[in-house]
């Protein structure tokens, strides 16, 4: 059929196109493709307006092959015909077609740019929207508002603030910069870039302010920590809408200021005419976890009961975590098991509230739980979970998780993960393991975290000269070290007794790399000149400190006194820090046995008496070993084991034949005013001694032994355990209070400096 009025003509097609988009507000597609087959019966194909509405319908609809076929049979294609199916193409995830599409066009204008930029920035291809921005300029093609806004949106999400700073010369010189859109695109751009000066400048400079440029300067003041402006800016704002709050709340939450951020959330809901959303119930529910709110996170969790809040996702997650890690378990489990989708989040919440509670069996069978029908552990539950096994020093454990780990995660470890599995494999005394899982990614792996946890290993395990080696050549390829890494550098020099040169690295940590010093560094350094026997120079260090000194640093001032005999500093350290920590046992028990080994038995018996009228009780030594799957405590002089006879016996054979060997017990470790005999019944029996009995009692020979304990060991028990690995010949790794000694025939790791 033929037109011959063209008013008639015209007036068809607009009724038809109408029609068209009518559908497609509709979504009804099958209208659309009735009204289409009117359109080719009545001949209508020849107008590009039409024929492009029904490119735009099929396309908008998803049925891009449709349109496809519409285009090419076209007899009439215009630049909005080709924009149409690019469209349709970039709407559908069809990113690799409309590029090829694009390539065709003939005369790309600045909506065809625009639409491929768009498209890319939508999907995540941000680098190809920045490099085909590049290519529009280079073509000579004006880019338009939302051009602008989308690449720099690209910027953003990549960090490209060189690349955003051209752009932004571009904006000037358009004059486009009083343009809010693409104002608050530059200003998210650079406050995403982190740089806060051009942030405040382009927010300065701005004619008109919607809210969104407020709440995304307020976003990166927060984001750089620039807490009092972000809340000033707070307060001059006209109006606070969801965003903003969420703004407020999180970045709070996010820093830290936990008790800020509950104040906020509370000032929010006094307004009926703001609904808190996911992220303002999440951040919220967060901040009482971290400062164990039970009582605000109940009433959080009420407000989500009573609103019927949906609790998938962040908000259970935030839920589980708040009871969790305010003891109570039973609650935490039931909304962990009420979630119909649990996310890694949550899965991971869960485990590590068992973890904080002290729950470690649960940890690790929700763990294994997880593994069998979970999501695939992150690098946070890999973390948390293989800190459990540090804990409990289990070895055994600890391969089993490594093997699951490495299973899950392709063989390819995560900095955390790869920290994470050395540091417990360290803590349950193989350093032999840790060793071996840093040499395989050593080569790849450039992380601080990495490199700390080996070197602080290896001073753990009285390998210092290996540890500084190491920090050398973390060094020689430019791996900057933290305060961290200079607590394990500065820890090897004290077991090693390398006085000067810790003293070296203690002033290339401050003069070198700008750390400025800690508690724990100076902590250290009392510690290093304390055991070489320069107390003066420890005390003097201490006195002109810029910090005050804390009770690790007293302390290491203490135990040092206590070893070269120094009576009246000690009373001093002592002194101090009791009135920092008046219930330290240790500084009591420290000053009483000072005084005894010195023969002041009057003075050891007044600091007992005073230990005692203060309720003040002594931590009791204990040692503990695994076998097999079970874990065995022993105290001294312990009479609870099952199997005591069987381990009194085997004790009793082994002091006899040590003594033969040339052994002499240390009657002197035994501080209290007794008898010869009476001191040597009570060293044969300490804890690390009988644990060891055990030990030979229930494994095979040869095979090595590892013991922890919670105190210092003592000087008769480091010979004594000397002796025991060369009768044995077993090696005999012990981890006291402050380092590993590895025993091997007749000689300690630490070569008696410990």
């Amino acid at each position: 059929m033929e037109f011959r009025n063209p008013e008639f003509f015209s007036s068809a097609v607009a009724n038809y196109a109408g029609l068209l988009q009518a559908s497609l507000k509709s979504n009804n597609l099958l209208c659309g493709k009735s009204v289409h087959a009117h359109i080719v019966k009545l001949a209508l194909t020849f107008s590009a307006y039409a024929m492009n509405n029904v490119i735009s319908l099929y396309a908008k609809t998803g049925s891009v092959s449709d349109a496809h076929k519409v285009f090419d049979r076209m007899p009439v294609r215009t630049n909005c015909s080709w924009n149409g199916i690019l469209s349709g193409y970039l709407r559908n995830g069809a990113i690799e077609e409309a590029r090829l599409l694009f390539d065709e066009i003939p005369e790309r204008d600045s909506v065809t740019w625009t639409t491929m930029i768009v498209g890319y920035n939508r999907m995540g291809s941000f680098a190809n929207a920045i490099e085909t921005f590049a290519e529009m300029v280079k073509d000579d093609v004006l880019p338009s508002q939302f051009t602008l806004t989308n690449v720099l949106a690209s910027c953003a999400a990549t960090g490209s603030l060189g690349i955003g700073e051209n752009i932004h010369s571009f904006v000037v010189k358009l004059g486009f910069s009083g343009c809010t859109p693409v104002a608050n695109s530059l200003l998210n751009m650079y406050a995403k870039g982190q740089d806060l000066v051009m942030a405040e400048t382009v927010f300065s400079r701005m004619e008109s302010k919607d809210i969104s440029s407020w709440n995304t300067l307020i976003t990166s003041l927060l984001q750089n920590k620039k807490v009092e402006l972000a809340v000033e800016l707070f307060h001059k704002m006209s109006q606070h809408d969801i965003i903003t709050w969420n703004s407020m709340i999180s970045g709070f939450n996010q820093l830290g200021h936990d008790k800020k951020a509950l104040r906020f959330f509370s000032s929010m809901m006094k307004d009926p005419s703001l609904k808190p959303n996911r992220f303002t119930l999440g951040s919220a529910l967060s901040a009482c976890a971290n400062t164990e709110n039970l009582k605000y996170g109940k009433q959080i969790h009420g407000y989500i009961i009573r609103t019927k809040f949906d609790t998938s996702g962040a908000v259970g997650n935030a839920l589980v975590s708040v009871y969790a890690k305010c003891g109570g378990l039973e609650a935490a489990h039931r909304i962990f098991n009420s979630l119909e989708e649990k996310d890694v989040v949550a899965w991971t919440a869960m485990i590590v509230g068992y973890i904080q509670n002290g729950v470690h069996n649960a940890a690790l069978e929700l763990f294994r739980k997880m593994v069998k029908e979970g999501p695939t552990p992150n690098s946070h539950t890999l973390s948390a979970i293989l800190g459990v096994c540090s804990n409990m020093a289990s070895l055994n454990h600890g391969k089993q998780m490594h093997a699951s780990i490495l299973r899950s995660m392709n063989g390819r470890l995560s900095s955390s993960v790869a920290s994470a599995i050395i540091t417990m494999y360290s803590r349950s005394g193989s350093i032999a393991d840790a060793r071996k899982v840093f040499d395989l990614i050593r080569w790849w792996n450039k992380d601080t975290t990495t490199w700390t946890s080996i070197i602080i290993a290896l001073a753990q395990h009285g390998l210092g000269e290996d540890a500084l080696q190491l920090f050398d050549q973390m060094l020689a390829l430019s791996i900057n070290p933290d305060h961290i890494t200079y607590v394990g550098v500065l820890s090897a020099c004290i077991h090693i007794g390398h006085v000067e040169q810790g003293r070296g690295y203690f002033n290339l940590m401050q003069n070198v790399h700008n750390i400025k010093p800690t508690l724990s560094h100076y902590a250290c350094m009392v510690d290093l000149f304390g055991r070489a026997g320069l107390l003066q120079e420890a005390y003097n260090l201490i006195r002109n400190m810029p910090i005050e000194p804390d009770v690790i640093v007293w302390g290491s001032l203490l135990s040092a006194c206590k070893v070269h005999k120094n009576v009246e500093l000690a009373k001093e350290a002592a002194d101090k820090l009791l009135i920092l920590d008046p219930e330290n046992s240790g500084a009591y028990s420290s000053l009483a046995n000072l005084y005894s080994a010195s023969g002041k038995w009057e003075d050891a018996a007044k600091t007992r008496k005073l230990m005692k009228d203060n309720g003040v009780k002594k931590e009791q030594g204990s040692s503990w070993i695994q076998v097999g799957d079970s874990v065995h405590v022993f105290g001294a002089d312990d009479v609870v084991h099952p199997r005591k006879l069987e381990i009194y016996e085997k004790m009793d054979g082994i002091w006899d034949e040590i003594k033969k060997m040339g052994f002499v017990p240390d009657t002197a470790s035994v501080l209290h005013d007794l008898e010869v005999e009476v001191k040597d019944q009570i060293l044969k029996y300490h804890s690390e001694k009988l644990a060891i009995a055990f030990g030979l009692i229930c494994t095979k020979e040869n095979m090595t032994l590892r013991v922890m304990k919670n105190l210092r060991i003592c000087n008769d028990c480091h010979t004594a355990i000397k002796y025991i690995s060369k009768l044995t010949r077993r090696e005999i790794i012990v981890r006291d209070a402050t380092r590993f000694h590895h025993f091997r025939d007749g000689s300690c790791s630490c070569k008696d400096y410990w």
